[in-house]
């Protein structure tokens, strides 16, 4: 059988090699347009300020040793500039030379393009440039080697923070701006908001709600919307990808979402004999079970060896994505796995949301951290829909638990019942992610109710009473306006100086000593609702509505 790949990297290598593994006889050839067919895409921004210390590090496999080691003909520089489906053939180009080649089966592995929005004086913009790849970088540090001193990264999701942080650690003053209202749009806006906290006291200047709208004197000032004029020695567009689908086009294989190339549950296309992966197809979101786009290692990976299973004749399935991530900060972590609490609302889904903080490890072991994790789900059923986290050290664990737990069709019943190593320079004997389940269980078992952040201000607006039951030396990082102190040790002993017609919100540092006082207070004859996520979560994201002393 000959076989086929357009692509390389993480998809076309993957199913490449997993070909060979599993059908040795056949004739398997790669072609990748670029000069590099295998490399460390998300290794890229981390060579900037010299943490990957080498430019060699980055390239994975070369065309040599994909041939020693697996028999593969691997072919940079040749570019696929046609496919013809009727006759299973493709056309390539190399050195200015054009030729055809037949195939039995292809796998299109194209990945995705980085968009460039349509600004005003971005083609005479000399300094301003996408990172996908490793010319890219070789364009960027080759400007940045030009005594560079003042950089703008455009759009706040993974990549644009990564590059931020890096060249902020390069030494150059970095201006991020973002178009959405707040960084890192895959997260909620309070969870976004220490990633913010984090970029500003590192000396990022970052600016959100606002979008270049010019480029002037060919590159070196931005214009923002509302007038703002940046200087800059080097821009980086990091506003988005879109699925690479000329081949496809050609081809007349069917498109779907914003381009993408729609595939079936075995990863043919619409067209016999071509299969597609990676960045360019269209994936089912398996918690929303809609159409998305998840440009995400992980899942390239895992499809490029599924599309060489089927093809070698297993039973395989894509069962489609749900989009777990990561990002370093500089001292701090944020990930997210499954959707959104915005994005769960768009789609109507009956959604209740919690938060917990906790610690990477026993809190009395030294060097604890704080963890704060998310938990949307069903306020009914409790089937877990999405998590984030945010904290110095352990998140990556805790939401790679979550992510396997939607993977499994757990619900946050099962939360508390999962169990994890333990020892005190490794965790806590109730886990974070234990503690999320029986915060989300009180929730739907009636026994505690609560409100979130954001409907705080209309809730007291409405008369309810904020009681803070921290500690009065904790009110000096700040207090709530016009809210009753009463500590929770003290709360039973001072219950008296409460009104039972009042009906009461109450807070504290993360929630937990609030969800105490909640129980004193409803088994009082009170009527109290827990303020979620409590002062250092509504500190974190609306710190102007607070007093300080």
């Amino acid at each position: 059988m000959k076989i086929i790949i357009v692509g390389g990297v993480a998809g076309g290598m993957s199913a490449a090699t997993r070909l060979r593994r599993l059908m040795e006889e056949a004739e398997i050839t790669v072609f990748e347009k670029g000069p590099y067919v295998s490399f460390a895409n998300c290794g890229l921004p981390y060579f900037v300020s010299g943490e990957i210390d080498s430019r060699e590090k980055l390239v994975v496999q070369t065309p040599e040793d994909l041939a020693n080691r697996f028999r593969l003909d691997v072919r940079p520089h040749h570019e696929v500039l046609d496919i013809d489906p009727v006759q299973h053939q493709i056309t390539v180009q190399s050195n200015g030379q054009s030729f055809t080649e037949t195939y039995d089966k292809l796998i299109l592995s194209p990945g995705a393009k980085p968009f460039t929005p349509p600004i005003k004086g971005i083609e005479e913009a000399k300094n301003a440039f996408s990172l996908r790849s490793i010319p890219d970088l070789d364009n960027i540090m080759h400007t940045l080697n030009e005594q560079a001193n003042h950089a703008v990264v455009i759009g706040a999701g993974f990549i644009g923070l990564e590059m931020a942080e890096n060249l902020k650690k390069r030494g150059l003053t970095v201006t991020l701006v973002e178009k959405a209202p707040h960084v890192l749009p895959p997260l909620d806006e309070e969870m976004a908001a220490f990633v913010k906290n984090e970029l500003i006291n590192n000396g990022i200047d970052v600016i959100t709600g606002q979008s270049a709208t010019e480029f002037r004197k060919e590159g070196r000032e931005l214009v923002l919307e509302d007038g703002t004029i940046l200087s800059s020695d080097v821009t980086i567009l990091s506003v988005g990808v879109q699925p690479e689908n000329s081949l496809a086009l050609k081809a007349d294989i069917k498109t779907g979402l914003r381009g993408g190339i729609l595939v079936d549950e075995h990863y043919q296309t619409s067209q016999p004999d071509i299969y597609a992966v990676g960045d360019a197809i269209v994936v089912r979101q398996q918690i929303t079970e809609e159409d998305a786009l998840i440009s995400l290692a992980s899942p390239a990976n895992r499809q490029g060896r599924q599309v060489a299973d089927v093809i070698a004749g297993l039973p395989r399935k894509n069962k489609g994505s749900i989009g777990t991530a990561i990002v370093r900060t500089f001292n701090l972590s944020a990930a997210s796995t499954g959707i959104s609490e915005r994005t769960a609302r768009l789609a109507e889904l009956p959604i209740e949301v919690v938060h917990v903080t906790g610690k990477d490890h026993a809190g009395y072991y030294p060097q604890a951290t704080e963890i704060v994790l998310k938990l949307i789900f069903d306020k009914y059923s409790g089937k877990i829909y999405g998590a984030q986290g945010i904290g110095e050290k352990g998140v990556d664990k805790r939401i790679d638990i979550l992510a396997t737990a939607i993977k499994g069709d757990l619900t946050v019943f099962d939360l508390p019942e999962l169990e994890f190593t333990y020892a005190p320079p490794f965790g806590s004997a109730k886990d974070p992610v234990n503690m999320l389940g029986y915060a989300a269980i009180n929730l739907l078992e009636g026994i505690s109710h609560h409100i979130q952040w954001h409907e705080l201000k209309e809730a007291l607006t409405k008369g309810k009473i904020l009681l803070d039951v921290r500690t009065p030396d904790e009110l000096k990082q700040g207090t709530f306006p016009n809210a009753i102190n009463i500590p929770v040790n003290e709360l039973r002993q001072r219950l008296n100086e409460l009104d039972r017609s009042q009906e009461y919100i109450v807070s504290c540092h993360s929630g937990l000593r609030s969800y105490i006082a909640e129980r004193i207070l409803k088994q009082s004859g009170f009527s109290a609702t827990n303020l979620d996520g409590a002062f250092m979560l509504y500190h974190t994201v609306r710190p102007e509505e607070l007093n300080y002393v």
